[in-house]
């Protein structure tokens, strides 16, 4: 073969690699095979069907399984696009450095194997960034709010995006450098549901924003059977084969309620307020009062930074049904009378505020306004102090007692646990749509020093507090107080004979020998009058 026609086969395949992504990953890229060592990047069908949608398409949202190759097809992209165009700016963003390197790094390999026609000047090359003399380069950087601010990308790749915390601030920064006429590819397995991945996942299917959905599912890949899933099962547990095999969004993340569980309220109990009351229209009422039930009304007050909400839930004592909720900005005086006029409304309330920081400026609002049902509580934790409780006899110098509710190290787990037992069982009537998605987003964050169940970074959960101190404070205090009147009861109950009399040496100052009547054994004649007598214990 003379040079004429080489270097016309070498400009022919130049060409047509430049035209087809597809055609020059698959001749000319080399992958590093974790058993085979480097081999010929040979794309299945479902690798070429989606790097077709990423060329078609500007933005790019890819659910996918476990170890289908996608992170590999997208490094190989980058590197095309590098290759046959200057002035490329591409920015690979993880949860973490290593992450991120890993994508680098896959471009690198890929470049070293290719034929020299096919190469250009590296004027940059480390661990972190690979820059061509064409201007073309590539990136990596872990997930920081800061992320990208100030870049100008041609395509940017959020990899493994569902399980970066502070994606929300990225993607808002993001959204301004590649309105330019920039790309991007955001792929992940599935972490729970509520997060920025799932919302815009489910955005891109109901063609709400800019994003082509990519589902790429374990029985994609032509080498994998039944048995294989199976034996996924045996390796990572049935939980997280199916969040990292089937791109089960449900079964994913660390939620610390289970997300199927959530979709069970979301679908069967969340329901439109049937009144949207209050100065910002933010006081959602689902039921008015029925003045013979009793009430609970729990505050959670915002720090005052504007960075969250003050929230507040009602929720009926017996069968515990949501019947109002509030989340907005008031500030602390305005909530602190927000609170009395909504316990007032429902009965006067139980009211129960977190007394935590900025808390204690709204419950002195309702001291100094003599609100007669605020929640006080011991300052070992324990319970609300009956005879403080409801006579309110609390006193500045009385220093066992403390109004308010203390959410702490030790308190916080407690109330936690309480709320995921009650809502996985189902014992709580939900219906407000904005405390679901808090609790969509709730999450066990693990691997910190004083790791803790708190909103994922970017979200909220003031309704969630607010709704587990409610639990918390039921289930405990209000039930310890149930058992010391039925204590009292049972004590008055003893005063009877079996026939339901009142018993002779308990008589004295009554008329002896008038009994009571069964009905109601505690209707007794005093000196020639029917009295109640219930009243000395309630």
């Amino acid at each position: 073969m003379s040079d004429v026609n080489l270097k016309q086969i070498v400009q022919r395949e130049y060409l047509e690699c430049g035209k087809n992504p597809i055609h020059f990953m698959r001749k000319y890229c080399t992958i590093q095979h974790p058993t085979k060592g480097k081999i010929k990047f040979n794309l299945y069908p479902f690798q070429e069907k989606t790097l077709s949608g990423i060329t078609e398409n500007d933005y790019n949202i890819i659910l996918k399984s476990r170890q289908l190759g996608i992170s590999t097809l997208t490094a190989g992209y980058s590197l095309w696009l590098m290759l046959f165009n200057s002035d490329k700016n591409i920015l690979v963003i993880a949860k973490d450095k290593d992450t991120a390197k890993n994508l680098v790094t896959k471009v690198r390999v890929m470049y070293a194997g290719l034929p020299s026609w096919l190469k250009t000047s590296v004027e940059e090359d480390n661990k972190l960034s690979l820059r061509f003399k064409n201007g073309s380069q590539i990136k990596a950087v872990a997930a920081t709010p800061e992320a990208g601010r100030s870049e100008a990308l041609s395509l940017l790749v959020l990899d493994e995006a569902a399980f970066i915390d502070s994606i929300d601030s990225i993607w808002t920064a993001a959204q301004q450098t590649l309105a330019t006429g920039g790309n991007c590819i955001a792929l992940s397995t599935p972490n729970g549901v509520g997060n920025w991945f799932h919302k815009q996942w489910i955005d891109s299917e109901s063609n709400n924003n800019k994003f082509n959905p990519i589902r790429l599912h374990w029985t994609d890949h032509p080498d994998r059977d039944k048995s294989w899933r199976k034996e996924q099962d045996k390796i990572l547990g049935p939980s997280k084969a199916a969040q990292e095999c089937d791109a089960d969004f449900l079964t994913s993340g660390e939620s610390v309620v289970d997300p199927q569980i959530l979709q069970w309220y979301k679908e069967n109990m969340v329901k439109e307020p049937v009144e949207q009351a209050g100065v910002d229209r933010n006081l959602w009422i689902w039921e008015q009062p029925d003045y013979s039930k009793e009430y609970i009304v729990v505050a959670d007050v915002a720090r005052g930074d504007g960075a969250d909400y003050s929230a507040c839930q009602v929720f009926e004592v017996e069968d515990m049904q949501q019947v109002a909720e509030y989340k907005g900005q008031l500030g602390t005086t305005d909530y602190g009378n927000f609170l009395i006029e909504l316990a007032t409304k429902f009965n006067d309330a139980l009211l129960v505020v977190e007394n935590n920081n900025i808390g204690w400026a709204t419950i002195q609002t309702i001291i100094d306004r003599g609100y007669k049902n605020l929640f006080y509580q011991s300052k070992d934790l324990k319970v609300v102090d009956v005879e403080h409780q409801v006579n309110n006899r609390y006193r500045a110098q009385d220093r066992s007692m403390v109004p308010g509710f203390s959410t702490t190290q030790k308190t916080r787990p407690l109330i936690v646990a309480k709320m995921e037992e009650y809502t996985r069982e189902k014992l709580v009537k939900l219906h407000s749509s904005r405390l679901v998605e808090e609790l969509f987003v709730f999450i066990y964050k693990t691997g910190l020093v004083n790791s803790k169940a708190e909103a994922m970074d970017g979200y909220n959960d003031d309704l969630v507090m607010s709704y587990s101190i409610a639990l918390w404070v039921r289930d405990t205090a209000l039930r310890i107080q149930k058992d010391r009147t039925e204590q009292q009861w049972a004590m008055m109950g003893s005063m009877l004979n079996s026939n339901g009399n009142v018993k002779e040496d308990l008589t004295a100052g009554f008329n002896k020998g008038i009994g009571t009547p069964k009905s109601n054994p505690y209707e007794m004649e005093v000196k020639g009058e029917k009295e109640d007598l219930t009243w000395l214990i309630k």
